[in-house]
């Protein structure tokens, strides 16, 4: 079954990491995993420039390494890049060690106090250790934009239904998800801003 908001006793037992920002303001953040990959995340920037709106990326250090031109225009377009470790790596088949090591390898090439765990596979260990040196950044809902499974409009949905102030919404800027990304993102940013919405950065 498709879970589109953690539940809460999972957000009381992580409580070491932002899950939503300020509730008593109308705005949400955008974030984009995965990328950046040639083709969709251009598309991406390329619309969120034309709606006037900045967004959050958090970044594969091996896609940057490979695309570092596509990395370089999101910062320089304004928007913020977060770490999402270097190889796209599972906490939870990994030791922490390696994976602590594969965060360090990401943050030669993003530069930023942001990380987000793939998969939203963390432990509090690892939690403890980075918070040393990053905000850590789960999600208030999550579009599943990426499961083959779901249609564009199951995507929208899943944020129109959602969606509250301060909602961290989850996209993918990657080949998997770009199907189901692109006209859900479309159909969210001019739902939110019917609603009165603004969109932040974190």
């Amino acid at each position: 079954m498709f879970i589109s908001r953690p539940p809460l006793l999972l957000r009381l037992l992580l409580h070491h990491v932002m899950w939503r920002g300020a509730e008593n303001k109308k705005m949400i953040y955008l974030t984009f995993d995965d990328g950046p990959i040639p083709g969709v995340t251009p598309w991406v920037l390329d619309f969120l420039a034309d709606e006037g709106i900045k967004a959050t990326f958090f970044c594969v250090g091996d896609n940057v390494a490979k695309h570092p031109e596509v990395f370089a225009r999101i910062v320089a377009e304004g928007h913020s890049a977060g770490n999402h470790t270097f190889n796209h790596l599972r906490a939870f088949k990994t030791k922490q060690l390696a994976y602590l090591a594969n965060v360090a390898q990401c943050a030669g090439v993003v530069q930023t106090k942001l990380f987000r765990p793939p998969h939203g596979q963390i432990t509090p260990p690892l939690i403890k250790r980075l918070n040393q040196n990053y905000r850590i950044v789960m999600w208030d809902v999550l579009t599943g934009d990426y499961d083959k499974q779901r249609t564009p409009q199951q995507c929208f949905e899943t944020v129109k239904r959602n969606v509250r102030n301060g909602s961290i919404i989850v996209f993918h800027d990657s080949i998997k998800a770009e199907k189901n990304m692109k006209p859900a993102l479309e159909a969210t940013v001019r739902y939110l801003k019917a609603e009165g919405y603004s969109f932040g950065v974190l």
